[in-house]
């Protein structure tokens, strides 16, 4: 018997295209109701604002292929059998190493990523033709256990207000779960470390001016109930869910754009699958302009360096990244503290 199967046909700046959708009734969201075809369908209603916010960067695909609950796996570079318009562009890993990762410049692409059961889409921060010089400064607010999403809410209006005190104009969406992304358009003239330590120099300041609110302590035994500014996701090869991105949470979350004049009321909780169309039908795409006046990062550089001289140093690399110059050493604080005679059996050397 012939497998279950659809099409759906996706308008794009070349004309529409058919794309075909398997297993169609498979259900991803199980808690929602939500089936690929639905997903589908909704890049589809989204696909203008999609495109614009997450198209012509290279892109890593999160898929779950039983759904949400179940196994997951990302993918870099562009899977066996896609079509003639889905492209790629070569990037440069952390390790040095090479390979070419899938960038979307249409709707339809999305909508195949959904075929292969793409939920989330991670956007770098560069553009296709430079990947190596990004052209947004993006600042992760993850609130720490005993903390929610409000919590975030003054920590991002304080953020705007300090990137504004160096020239960038900063936009703002929910990252779908109970945190805040805060993005600022760069010119794309610095590499990937220059652009992590001007988010570091924005985050200090941040911490400087709300010490019991945010930190940037990077080991989760030094955060407390605070709102952490996530500085490694500024590194080469680190992304966060995209635009218009679902998540994959019980709800069928979207990590959406809101206005500042939004945010103080916002609830995370009812941006999904189900209301986003239509919520941009009403009000539009509140990141419609962003990126038509890059700024500099070269005052968040000298905010660096003034803190360098005042003996703040380099912090912590993820722990994939080889070891960088002036990094500390990657050690909890609590076990660097300890004599080597008191550490946990599972730190000391293995037996013959």
């Amino acid at each position: 018997m012939a497998s279950e199967a659809t099409t759906l046909t996706v308008p794009g700046p070349d004309g529409d295209r058919e794309v075909r959708i398997s297993s169609p009734s498979r259900v991803l969201w199980p808690d929602a109701g939500i089936t690929k075809l639905d997903l589908a369908q909704y890049l589809v209603d989204v696909g203008g604002p999609f495109v614009r916010a997450n198209g012509d960067r290279p892109l890593s695909l999160q898929r779950f292929p039983g759904g949400v609950d179940g196994e997951q796996f990302f993918s870099k570079n562009p899977p066996k059998g896609a079509p003639e318009y889905v492209r790629s562009v070569t990037v440069t890993y952390p390790s040095g190493r090479k390979h070419p990762q899938l960038v979307l410049d249409e709707p339809a692409v999305a909508v195949w990523a959904a075929q292969m059961n793409t939920v989330v889409f991670h956007p770098w921060a560069s553009r296709a033709a430079d990947s190596d010089h990004p052209d947004q400064l993006r600042i992760d607010l993850d609130p720490q256990p005993g903390t929610d999403f409000h919590d975030a809410v003054p920590a991002a209006e304080a953020l705007r207000t300090v990137l504004d005190e160096v020239g960038l104009t900063a936009w703002i969406k929910t990252s779908g779960n109970r945190g805040l992304h805060v993005f600022a358009p760069i010119v794309p003239e610095h590499e990937f470390l220059d652009v992590r330590h001007a988010v570091i120099a924005a985050a200090r300041e941040l911490e400087r001016r709300m010490p019991d609110h945010v930190t940037t302590a990077w080991w989760k035994e030094e955060r407390g109930q605070r709102v952490f500014v996530d500085f490694n996701q500024a590194n080469r090869d680190r992304t966060m869910a995209g635009a218009y991105s679902p998540r994959a949470l019980a709800h069928a979350a979207v990590s959406t754009p809101i206005r500042w004049e939004e945010l103080a009321d916002a609830d995370p909780t009812t941006f999904t699958v189900l209301t986003v169309p239509g919520r941009l039908r009403e009000h539009g795409d509140p990141w419609e302009t962003m990126g038509e006046q890059p700024g500099s990062i070269a005052p968040l550089l000298a905010w660096w360096e003034r803190d360098l001289e005042n003996g703040l140093g380099e912090l912590p690399f993820p722990p994939d990244f080889p070891k960088m110059p002036g990094e500390p050493p990657r050690v909890q604080p609590s076990r660097a503290k300890r004599p080597a005679t008191e550490q946990p059996a599972a730190d000391q050397p293995a037996a013959d």
